[in-house]
């Protein structure tokens, strides 16, 4: 039996971007399609077989150790952010504000899916997923340039909903439009 299970959920594409340098901006650029390979998206500066290792890890390993990558993808649920932009009081919540690779639609509960799922594409790619991607103050001063004075409650609106960080286990192309395969560990929840 296989360890990774299939299923019926499938979502949709709605928007893709790159964050070409993190140096210059936190803001993605909307683009037609990726091109995902093992090292993460060409293109995006969040990509590498390794990166040095952040807050997120500081109680495995110092700050600036280098690990493997497995934030080389950002994809996020496009009802998630309907309700992150509710709460924050705007119309709409622009994915380019939060450095945003994917948007996907149709996923219920997708910041929530258990980490090792895979996301399965026409065009061969597939992404595994590492885990949420926890919300911090880095969007904030990027959605005050557009929506001023709303960028402050972005990390307590995104809590729970700010999506998750992927990393590419076969390579192919993602398109604007593309259909996503939800396939999830066929195992139960640990009870330690």
């Amino acid at each position: 039996m296989p360890a990774l299970k299939k299923t019926d959920i499938t979502g949709t594409i709605t928007w893709l971007g790159l964050v070409r340098s993190r140096e210059e901006a936190l803001r993605s650029a909307p683009v037609e399609a990726l091109q995902a390979q093992f090292s993460g998206v060409d293109g995006e500066d969040h990509g590498g077989l390794t990166r040095a290792s952040c807050s997120r890890v500081t109680s495995q390993y110092p700050k600036g150790t280098t690990i493997r990558n497995t934030r080389q993808v950002c994809i996020v649920s496009a009802e998630e952010m309907a309700q992150i932009a509710h709460d924050i009081g705007i119309e709409t919540f622009n994915p380019e504000w939060c450095g945003a690779n994917i948007v996907i639609s149709g996923i219920p509960d997708f910041t929530h899916i258990p980490p090792s799922s895979r996301l399965q594409l026409p065009g061969g790619a597939t992404l595994t997923v590492d885990m949420e991607n926890r919300p911090c103050h880095l969007p904030a001063p990027v959605i005050d340039a557009d929506a001023p004075g709303h960028g402050k409650a972005f990390k307590a609106a995104a809590r729970g909903r700010r999506g998750v960080t992927a990393w590419v286990e076969r390579e192919g192309e993602i398109k604007l439009g593309d259909t996503v395969t939800l396939h999830i560990p066929d195992q139960r929840a640990w009870q330690p």
